[in-house]
């Protein structure tokens, strides 16, 4: 199987982070100006991969794989969105420390960076959000509903589909998102996946992340979170991704004022939701543009 050639090498570092062993990918140069990327639900960050050799500058890029995901360790019991906001604070400690953090997130981890820095606007500089905009708002009259299926579910964790080969994954991802190359595919499938004693392939992913949330999604509070936002902000759309008529049409119905209307809207072509595995090289060009010149 042909694999894509990185062309910036990564490197592994691992650290305790709220009792978790993390996993880290680390590209670059320690002296250059950093990079946090944070990856989505069942991905990993160094997928990232792409969008770091796409680059034009020099950066030093730290995209952790979140509790649970890639080489990460997993709960002992389920998940909760918080543990994810407390574990950015602590990797702050780690690797700046005295400075604010410029935060990429895509997807779920563009939902953990824009919480951050609403929460602890002083924390970061910029924020570059990757279709990670939230979800509807919730019904709380489902809550007795939820809570009970939450409870049926603990007992009876559906574990991830396995494959035969990386090269069945790899076409799985391709068929998911079309514009990826075959090449590039395969080394996705390569980090996401681990072989089994069986030979059979399997995710890096805790099956517990499949488990039904105990509580509901409140947009209201996240946006209460997001209205504090003092970062230089870049929200990022697939052109064939649904997040971007979802979002414009939030933004216009929204009463409230929304750091949505603030920012500045980039969206990427020949691209849906994986933008950074379908057109990395416009995306990079977009985030160092942003960065460099807002």
């Amino acid at each position: 199987m042909e694999q894509y050639e990185t062309t910036v090498s990564s490197r592994s570092h691992f650290y305790k982070v709220r009792d978790i062993n993390y996993h880290f990918n680390v590209w670059g140069n320690e002296k250059a100006p950093l990079i946090f990327f944070l990856h989505g639900w069942a991905d990993t960050g160094s997928t990232f991969q792409f969008v770091v050799d796409s680059f034009k500058n020099e950066w030093r890029i730290v995209a952790p794989d979140f509790r649970g995901f890639g080489k990460s360790d997993s709960n002992k019991s389920c998940y909760w969105f918080p543990d994810y906001l407390a574990d950015i604070d602590e990797i702050k400690k780690i690797f700046s420390p005295d400075k604010p953090l410029i935060l990429i997130g895509h997807s779920m981890g563009g939902n953990v960076a824009s919480m951050y820095a609403g929460i602890f606007p002083e924390n970061v500089s910029h924020l570059v959000n990757v279709e990670g905009f939230g979800l509807k708002e919730s019904d709380p009259n489902n809550a007795p509903s939820r809570y009970q299926q939450w409870i049926a579910k603990q007992n009876d964790v559906q574990a991830f589909r396995e494959y035969d080969s990386l090269h069945d994954l790899a076409l799985r991802i391709k068929k998911k998102n079309q514009n990826i190359s075959i090449e590039r595919a395969i080394y996705v499938a390569s980090q996401w996946a681990e072989k089994l004693d069986t030979g059979k392939i399997k995710l890096r992913a805790d099956p517990k992340h499949k488990l039904p949330n105990a509580t509901q999604y409140r947009r209201s509070e996240a946006e209460a979170c997001w209205r504090l936002i003092s970062a230089k902000t870049l929200c990022v759309f697939g052109k064939n991704s649904s997040f971007f008529k979802e979002v414009i049409s939030i933004r216009e119905n929204n009463i409230q004022k929304s750091w949505l209307n603030d920012s500045k809207t980039v969206e990427i072509p020949d691209a849906g939701h994986m933008i950074h595995l379908e057109n990395p090289e416009f995306l990079a060009n977009e985030i160092e543009d942003f960065i460099m010149n807002e």
